[in-house]
């Protein structure tokens, strides 16, 4: 085989290869064995293979696969052979074929009824009804199955179908489905998709189209959750049942006529959920048994047949205890068949990944399910009656074989998953295996988490809160499910806020759309738990909506997902308007406050939290009266904590107070770990401001201070109450520096480290800004285009960008533990050469609105141009600094974005030799790109070079 083939090409190629030596076909067993690949992958290769006609497979066990036109050696047998090999076929697995004849004569009989099991017991009445309903002349009755949710309404009227259809009674093949759930909120929609409509009938409208009334003309229609249908849709119903006619939407006088069999479902009470003139006009009306009104033996006689569907998905035996087989019995509680058929799928699941490496078959171990199917156990051994009849009918040991049976249309209802749940397992297990994990480390990876994404926006976010407007994010079936799930916390008297709609919606979607996609679920994480032990009410609720989402999609949810729905409601949870302490928090710096605040809030989704950045220059005036602003707006009747940095911000104390009329405390030296404790303490209900006040000023931090043995030798530093600070430099102190942030705040969150701050200034005046920083700060590290005259270490931008940020904060760390500070000059080595294309990747790392492909180039030459006419060495710090600096000037340029400069600054470089030669240079861009860059812009990229000569 040559090298790089595709898995499909392998298996093809195999194929071809061993065609005439093996003129009964593979096995999928020995294409995987020899190729070395996954069983489950290989027949998902093979299956595709025979979907395109490239590959068939043979009838019986096992199945083996040939290329079409290939003749088996079975086909030249005599009637003697094949009459042996059935035999033998027989005595090996009877059972199967059994099976298998019982399902052929049924068809040959025209009653797929036969099939069903309890056709002569709990569903006798049932089928019978049916019949009836069916053969009834000339054109049979309209039928209601009513029965709870799970019990298998949909399954049963596709066995009606099969009926019909193999009495021929019906001319137009294939039953019309319509869930009446999805239109309940719109009857114009609900009339146009059921009784079609003319064109020019409604917006959109540009043609006549055929409504499913017409389109099962001389067939079945099958309206599902009947009762969603609101009273005008009814009433068109009834209308149509009587009279055989209807009319368009959108066209009057004219009739059109269809001979449609109805029929419908419900989980509701017909008297209750419908129009009496629409049940009056149904005259047979079914009642599906709850799974518990089944008997015993039909319930046995469910489960392996559902065991028996998974057999099939994987290829291999189940093999399975009485434990397990009372378990699962005992597990339905509510989802009747339904539920049945979920938990086998989650346990066969578990299964399957548990063996493997298993070829032949898989084992269920009762140890190992989950809780929720565990205890259908004990649940079943408290009915002493129901267990002994259960008792009476098990072995031991239960072994399901694969039947190799195509699933009847009758089977494939709306419970099924639309993928292979075991392919996806593999697949995935596989890749995690090829990275080293252990088996037990890949189970929990696959088998015990769930994607969820609990942002701060479920509260802070503005938005339409209409259902209408959910409708083009969100299916309407989630929002449906999210109300059913709504009032169940009104009864239980838990109150959620404004945007519980959409909060649980997104989560609900989020969920639903993974499960469907195929996609493997995650590992829960410790402080998710760690942190629902703080929520026990609503972890009990969060189990409640698991069985609601399991009952309402008919599928298993898996436990992991309880500890996201109890966080999901906490911070849901509607907030008292009084009682919760207020927090502002106030620093020195462009993005000081907020920044912090952010971090907070993605990791609480506190609401009740502001931030307030001064200005180095802003007078304290203009300061005191924002500040009052956000007091205001966090207040609510219990006191706002002011969190601030240092200088005239701790003194406002008193006038917020007037200005304001709230109670106010105020904690300076504010670190984001102080902050983040401030949002946990206000956080319950009745917060008191004194007391979180008294202990936030005895908060020392989360993580364990390290003492040191001889505080004699404290150093420089040491005892120091100003925050710890690293400056970033660039131009204008906006654009690189702000980038530069982003890297280092990114890094010293990862290190846990929360007493840092990244501070971005300009070049301009730089060292008149780096001395007002230092009484506030003190300043540890400098980085960014040029290095400032302060003793402490520095990395460059270069170094930066091509990944020294971790050696450089590991060695700033290094030096706090060790308590001292290292006045030497302290630069990183380049990793590598600065190349153009190493620049086009830290732009296309760092900006959004520009294209590095195409601008690198011009970058590229603008540094060329200048690097020629001046006589200082354009070093490859200084190339990548002004690449950098350029992009943010293009991108502010591009969003609008403005950078200021007064006419005084401005005017100060204009007769710089410099300024000329920029200027030229900038008519390459202006060229090149159509784009003109501003005074204020050259402005700064002549301060950028003028760092040049601050060694």
């Amino acid at each position: 085989m040559r090298k790089n083939m595709t898995r499909r090409e392998k298996i093809l190629a195999y194929v071809k290869s061993q065609a005439k030596a093996n003129t009964q076909g593979l096995t999928t067993l020995a294409i995987s064995e020899a190729l070395g690949l996954i069983r489950s992958n290989v027949s998902k290769e093979l299956n595709a293979l025979v979907r395109e006609n490239i590959l068939r497979k043979t009838t019986g066990r096992p199945v083996r696969y040939l290329l079409v036109g290939t003749k088996t050696q079975s086909s030249t047998q005599n009637s003697t052979e094949k009459s042996v090999t059935l035999h033998a076929n027989k005595r090996k697995n009877s059972t199967v074929q059994e099976q298998q004849e019982k399902v052929t004569a049924s068809m040959d009989e025209t009653d797929f009824f036969e099939t069903m099991i309890g056709r002569n017991d709990s569903l006798k009445n049932q089928v019978e009804q049916a019949k009836a309903a069916i053969l009834y002349p000339p054109h049979g009755l309209n039928v209601l199955i009513t029965g709870p949710t799970g019990s298998g309404k949909t399954y049963f009227a596709n066995a009606m179908y099969q009926f019909a259809w193999g009495k021929n009674v019906l001319s137009q093949e294939g039953m019309i489905v319509f869930n009446c759930a999805d239109y309940a909120h719109n009857p114009q929609l609900l009339m146009s998709q059921l009784f079609g409509y003319t064109k020019g009938a409604f917006t959109g409208a540009n043609e006549d189209k055929d409504g499913l009334i017409q389109q099962a003309d001389g067939g079945m229609l099958f309206l599902d959750e009947v009762h969603r249908l609101p009273p005008e849709g009814q009433e068109m119903i009834f209308y149509f049942m009587d009279h055989g006619t209807y009319n368009k939407l959108g066209e009057s006088g004219k009739k059109h006529y269809a001979d449609v069999r109805l029929v419908c479902a419900t989980t509701e009470d017909p008297e209750s959920s419908l129009l009496q003139t629409f049940v009056r006009r149904i005259p047979i009306m079914i009642q599906m048994p709850a799974f518990k009104e089944r008997t015993m033996r039909e319930r046995v006689a469910m489960m392996k047949r559902l065991l028996t569907i998974e057999a099939n998905r994987i290829h291999r035996n189940i093999r399975l205890n009485e434990d397990v087989v009372q378990a699962l019995i005992g597990s339905v509680t509510y989802g009747n068949v339904g539920q049945l058929k979920s938990n086998i799928q989650l346990v066969c699941a578990q299964g399957f990944l548990g063996n493997i490496n298993n070829e032949t078959e898989i084992k269920l171990d009762f140890d190992t399910m989950p809780a929720n199917i565990k205890d259908g156990l004990p649940r079943l051994a408290s009915n002493r009656d129901e267990q002994s009849k259960l008792t009476k009918l098990l072995e031991p040991t239960m072994v399901i074989q694969p039947d190799n049976l195509t699933t009847a249309p009758a089977d494939r209802d709306n419970y099924e998953l639309p993928y292979n749940l075991y392919e996806v397992i593999g697949e995935k297990a596989q890749v995690l295996q090829d990275q080293g994990l252990d088996q037990a480390a890949i189970n929990n990876f696959i088998m015990t988490d769930i994607n969820v994404h609990l942002k701060s926006f479920y509260k802070n976010a503005k938005f339409d809160r209409t259902e209408k407007s959910f409708n083009e994010i969100i299916d309407q079936d989630i929002v449906d499910i999210t109300n059913e799930i709504g009032a169940f916390l009104k009864e239980e008297r838990y109150d959620v806020g404004e945007n519980y709609l959409y909060g649980m919606s997104l989560h609900i979607s989020s969920f639903i759309k993974r499960v469907q996609s195929g996609k493997p679920l995650r590992r829960v994480a410790n402080n998710i738990i760690s942190m629902v032990n703080d929520y026990p009410r609503e972890f009990d609720l969060a189990k409640k909506i698991k069985e609601m989402l399991e009952e309402h999609y008919q599928m298993p949810v898996p436990d992991s997902e309880l500890y996201y729905l109890a966080i999901l409601l906490a911070s849901l949870k509607a907030e008292p308007e009084t009682g919760k302490v207020g927090i502002v928090v106030a620093a020195h710096g462009d993005s000081t406050a907020s920044s912090m605040v952010h971090v907070v809030r993605q990791l609480l989704s506190a609401d009740n939290l502001e931030s307030f950045d001064m200005a180095l220059e802003m007078d304290p005036q203009t300061a005191l009266h924002g500040i009052a602003r956000k007091v205001k707006r966090v207040d609510r009747g219990n006191g706002v904590l002011l969190m601030v940095d240092m200088g005239s911000l701790g003194t406002f104390n008193n006038k917020l107070e007037e200005l304001t009329g709230a109670s106010v405390k105020t904690i300076d030296m504010v670190t984001t770990a102080m902050i983040l404790e401030a949002a946990r303490k206000s956080s319950l209900i009745d917060s008191d401001l004194d007391l979180i006040y008294h202990e936030l000023t005895e908060f020392n931090g989360y993580s364990r201070p390290v003492m040191d043995e001889d505080q004699d030798n404290v150093s420089v530093g040491v005892g120091d109450s100003r925050q710890r600070a690293i400056v970033a430099l660039c131009a204008t102190g906006q654009g690189t520096a702000q980038k530069i942030k982003k890297i280092l705040d990114g890094i010293l969150v990862d290190h846990l480290i929360d007493d840092i701050v990244v501070i971005p200034i300009s070049v301009v005046e730089m060292d008149k800004t780096l001395e007002d920083l230092k009484r506030n700060y003190h300043i540890i590290a400098t980085t960014g285009i040029t290095r400032p005259q302060i003793p402490v270490p520095f990395i460059s931008l270069e170094d930066l960008l091509q990944g020294g940020g971790e050696k450089f904060i590991n060695m700033i760390e290094k030096m706090g533990d060790e308590r001292k500070i290292d006045n030497a000059s302290v630069n990183l080595e380049s990793s590598e050469n600065l190349t153009e294309q190493k620049a086009q990747q830290y732009l296309a790392q760092y900006f959004t609105f520009i294209n590095p492909k195409k601008l690198i180039g011009v970058l590229w030459n603008y540094c060329d141009y200048i690097a020629e006419r001046v006589d200082f060495e354009f070093t490859n710090a200084l190339r990548i600094s002004v690449v950098m600096h350029l992009a943010g000037a293009i991108e502010r340029c591009l969003t609008n974005s403005p950078i200021t400069a007064s006419d005084k600054e401005i005017e100060s470089v204009r007769s710089e030799q410099l300024y000329q030669i920029i200027f030229q240079a900038n008519e390459l861009l202006e060229t090149t790109l159509n784009l003109k860059l501003s005074e204020e812009e050259v402005y700064y990229i002549v301060k950028l070079f003028d760092t040049e000569g601050v060694k």
